[in-house]
């Protein structure tokens, strides 16, 4: 058994398909719209398999979205410490906030982390 995807709202969809694509090597599929329902998605495979589904909806606003329980953070494993020191310090660069690290942390991960383009944690880990 395997988890098959792991799904995020978002407010603006074709900042976050850029955001999970440029930085984490993630290729996104066409996008799936529903006018019916004002819903409309992307899903982003890894080269590890691993999928992510983007989705956005009209009637969930950020502050809707805000109110919901949800993840409470994404990690990217990017292979080693100098990786995570090289794409924390690019996208520091590229103006997303880093909220900690890189450091290792007390369960021995050596992690950054910043937010994405919605406010959302993303772990880089090595």
């Amino acid at each position: 058994m395997k988890i098959e995807h792991v799904a995020i709202w978002v407010a603006d969809i074709e900042q976050a398909k850029d955001f999970y694509t440029r930085y984490f090597e993630g290729v996104a599929n066409e996008k799936y719209t529903n006018e019916t329902k004002g819903f409309c998605s992307y899903f982003i495979t890894y080269p590890t398999g691993a999928r992510l589904e983007i989705m956005n909806r009209r009637d969930i606003t950020e502050e809707k979205g805000k109110a919901q329980l949800g993840w409470a953070h994404i990690a990217f494993s990017v292979g080693s410490k100098e990786r995570v020191d090289e794409l924390t310090k690019q996208l520091q660069t590229d103006g997303y906030v880093l909220e900690s690290g890189p450091r290792t942390t007390g369960d021995g991960y050596y992690e950054s982390v910043i937010l994405d383009s919605e406010g959302n944690q993303i772990e880089i880990t090595a």
